[in-house]
């Protein structure tokens, strides 16, 4: 959908029940993918991604392996057809496929906001996602939490600055076991 006013900043991740993103070694293998958890209905809600580099760089030119489920080339691609910008403090170029930010994020994104489309992916990781968060330009959280304890990994919040009040909007239970919860800052 549309939106002549203003778009919507959209952190969507997976969690684990102890509050981790990614495992000691990156790994993300424990994320459960229910066909019915919508993803593609979100991934359609959208038209543009913002990474920081690390996730880029791992994420942002990604493409299955040759014996991936038709289902998994079909997310990947739509994923792949959106408008991609990766902030960065280091990065002084970056390849054709997305717009690097380097500075000025705040207005950059209030820029961006105020463009005509549809709503926006923060994806990630886990500075880029402190820095949004400690600017004040998260709109929606929606996280799901999935059914397992890590013990160690990457948190999800860290150095977050101030208290965050929430409003809890939606939630949803999978057959998985994966919970979605969706807030919006109190106040939105």
């Amino acid at each position: 959908m549309f939106n002549s006013e203003s778009r919507r900043i959209i952190l969507d991740l997976a969690v684990s029940l102890d509050g981790f993103i990614e495992g000691l070694s990156g790994e993300v293998d424990w994320c459960i993918m229910d066909e019915d958890m919508g993803f593609n209905d979100f991934l359609n809600g959208i038209d543009t991604i913002l990474y920081g580099r690390k996730s880029y760089e791992l994420w942002g030119q990604y493409a299955p392996v040759n014996e991936a489920a038709d289902t998994e080339r079909a997310l990947w691609e739509l994923v792949h057809s959106k408008k991609k910008y990766v902030f960065s403090k280091t990065l002084t170029k970056i390849d054709k496929k997305a717009i690097l930010i380097n500075d000025n994020i705040a207005e950059e994104v209030k820029k961006l906001k105020k463009e005509l489309g549809k709503d926006i992916w923060l994806y990630g990781g886990a500075s880029l996602i402190t820095a949004f968060m400690n600017l004040g330009l998260v709109d929606e959280y929606r996280l799901s939490v999935h059914p397992v304890i890590l013990g160690a990994g990457k948190p999800l919040f860290v150095d977050i600055k101030q208290r965050q009040e929430l409003k809890l909007v939606d939630t949803r239970r999978f057959s998985s076991g994966v919970v979605q919860l969706c807030y919006r800052p109190a106040g939105k």
